[in-house]
């Protein structure tokens, strides 16, 4: 194991000379290195950058999605629906941030990594539940944040703040039942009343 950080322009020309034409776009900001590929080479890319001698991301640390949905200049194609991964390199001690977009917004799937990666299981049961992203071959996708009865994906920027439905107790039941919300969705914005001469310095006595 190499006992120093690889340059980030070290880790981008190796990524993309593993890549090669499955690499749509490749960056670096603030030292991290970013990189972009379509939906139908996704499973293979991971792969490559699990495998590549130049590579060797051993380790998924984090997959997330995103909905781009209010900003939709920003997105390739302006798709809406993207998953975000963080790589490491352990043995060459680098990283790697890898965004892919699901090609369709009605109904986003892309092929689930847990093959490639085992820790990316619960990774894509969590951006199944919050934004609906369909992972395809995942042995067990559900829901692993909200109750199986939840409605709707609550990180996506369409989802009402106060949800579709509420729970209560019912006592002659005796069993937790759903109902229509209750709650009137408003914004509130705090009032704040500073004292007089807030942050200064104080005149002595």
């Amino acid at each position: 194991m190499t006992s120093y950080s690889v340059l980030p322009e070290a880790t981008r020309d190796a990524v993309a000379a593993a890549l090669g034409n499955k690499l749509r776009r490749i960056v670096i900001d603030l030292g991290q290195v970013t990189v972009f590929v379509s939906a139908q080479d996704y499973h293979a890319s991971a792969l490559a950058l699990r495998d590549d001698a130049g590579c060797r991301f051993e380790q998924l640390m984090d997959l997330c999605g995103v909905d781009y949905s209010e900003y939709p200049d920003g997105t390739p194609d302006g798709l809406r629906f993207c998953v975000v991964l963080h790589l490491l390199s352990v043995s060459l001690n680098q990283r790697l941030r890898l965004k892919v977009f699901a090609a369709e917004d009605s109904a986003p799937i892309l092929p689930s990594l847990t093959t490639v990666w085992s820790s990316a299981n619960w990774f894509e049961r969590e951006a199944f539940d919050l934004y609906g992203i369909v992972f395809e071959g995942h042995d067990d996708l559900r829901r692993i944040l909200t109750d199986y009865g939840f409605i709707g994906h609550p990180f996506r920027k369409d989802f009402p703040l106060s949800g579709h439905v509420e729970m209560r107790y019912d006592a002659e039941q005796k069993r937790v039942v759903y109902q229509p919300v209750t709650i009137e969705p408003r914004e509130i914005t705090p009032r704040i009343i500073r004292e007089e001469n807030y942050g200064g310095l104080h005149k002595a006595v």
